[in-house]
């Protein structure tokens, strides 16, 4: 697909343009003819195009937009997924990644994809899909600006860090509108946006925002003492004795630095992955030759906490890490065992943190459970273009109601903060 715009002006009128059931059919991957869809705006043109799968993009360029080391935007983690069988249109995922040229300098991308159903998002749109096909709509296929599988606030709209970066910016949000109109999907979505990305969507987009749940050192805490002081007592000893049922089950935890694991330590990784996917009826849909990517790709930025017992290994939890935030991903056990779970998952991740000098722990989507154990409500956000006017103006009307709740429930949540002091919801 090829979209070309005017240098100078933000906006332009389409000379030319393809719509309608072929376009569709052309994005969900069904038979299309014809020439390709595109815009055309100015004599002097930014180039914009889509891309079936992320090897077609110099990786090098890529990463250089994104403009900080986040792993999930990074093209070694998005093309790990695509090359290693974990994007299929059997899970209704399908690469249609934009990007954004300038003569044959990329300066801006976006990670896209059209989706099949809902599923490995994290912004629940069920609701909205049985609404729209209640009324006779289909609401798949849709396009989500995201990264697949994963519930991490990042950019979506990769642009560097320049002078022009703002104007890419909300050039490739009217393109994301304009492929949706164009085409005659449903819907785009943009999960997990950085707060710095906000301004560049105007007021056509609804704006969605909800809790996660994440451990911040911003009290300079030097070791896992300095951070049980910050707490109250209650949750301090609770704690304690959460790490010592551990201890006591003659379990032996370690944190090990993703490219030092051999092959069978993966293997074991990933059978506890889709042990925990199996239990719950769910689909693993990231396979071990991704896992192995993973240590490969991000040798000292994937890593792996594993609980032993006589040397065996009867848990695991996967992480991956930038220079300043740890990630925590899937984990899985072959037995229960009390304290355990938030063992590896959270306090081993503290303490990571805390050797490595990171301010920021992610643990996840949900969970509140984490609130407890030092994770405060910290504010997400997404966008989301609805092509049907009356479809936007009843998801807008009940986003607005939605909202409301978000701020009372934030508040609720910092009543039960575990810290002698309360802080208020994170931004």
């Amino acid at each position: 697909m090829l979209i070309l715009y005017g240098h100078a002006g933000n906006t332009g009128r389409p000379l030319y343009a393809r719509s309608g059931p072929e376009q569709a059919r052309r994005m969900s991957g069904g038979p299309t003819s014809g020439p390709p869809w595109k815009l055309a705006y100015n004599a002097t043109m930014l180039t914009l195009r889509t891309h079936e799968t992320i090897d077609d993009i110099d990786a090098t360029a890529w990463d250089a937009l994104a403009a900080d080391d986040n792993p999930f935007v990074s093209h070694a983690f998005l093309a790990g997924l695509e090359r290693h069988g974990c994007i299929r249109s059997a899970f209704g995922w399908r690469a249609q990644h934009l990007t954004l040229h300038d003569d044959d300098a990329l300066v801006g991308a976006a990670p896209l994809y059209v989706k099949g159903n809902s599923h490995g998002e994290y912004v629940f749109d069920w609701a909205w899909a049985d609404g729209w096909e209640r009324a006779g709509g289909d609401y798949y296929p849709k396009f989500l600006c995201a990264v697949p599988y994963s519930p991490v606030t990042g950019p979506r709209l990769l642009c560097g860090t320049g002078t022009d970066a703002h104007q890419y910016r909300s050039i490739l949000v009217k393109a994301l509108r304009e492929i949706t109109e164009q085409t005659g999907l449903s819907s785009l979505h943009v999960n997990f946006l950085r707060e710095s990305e906000i301004d560049a969507f105007d007021d056509a987009w609804l704006s969605r925002s909800d809790w996660q749940f994440q451990w911040h050192n911003v009290d300079g805490w030097r070791d896992f003492q300095d951070f049980l002081r910050a707490l109250t007592h209650k949750r301090r000893n609770a704690i304690r004795r959460e790490r010592a049922q551990v201890v006591d089950a003659g379990i032996e935890c370690e944190f090990r630095d993703g490219g030092t694991l051999d092959d069978a330590e993966w293997r074991s990784m990933h059978h506890l992955y889709t042990h925990t996917f199996d239990e719950k009826g769910n689909t693993p849909t990231l396979t071990l030759a991704f896992f192995r990517h993973l240590g490969a790709a991000f040798p000292t930025h994937s890593h792996v906490a594993f609980a032993r017992r006589d040397r065996e290994i009867i848990a695991g939890a996967l992480f991956l890490s930038s220079s300043d935030t740890l990630y925590g991903r899937y984990w899985g056990a072959r037995e229960q065992i009390p304290g355990l779970h938030f063992e590896l998952c959270y306090y081993q991740g503290i303490d990571h943190c805390l050797r490595r000098g990171l301010i920021r722990f992610e643990p996840g989507a949900q969970g509140l459970h984490k609130l407890a154990r030092g994770f405060l409500p910290t504010r997400t956000h997404s966008r989301h273009y609805i092509a049907n006017t009356e479809f936007r103006a009843i998801i807008r009307a009940s986003l607005q109601r939605e909202m409301a709740l978000l701020e009372a429930r934030g508040n609720e949540l910092l009543a039960h903060s575990p810290f002698a002091e309360r802080d208020a919801p994170r931004p």
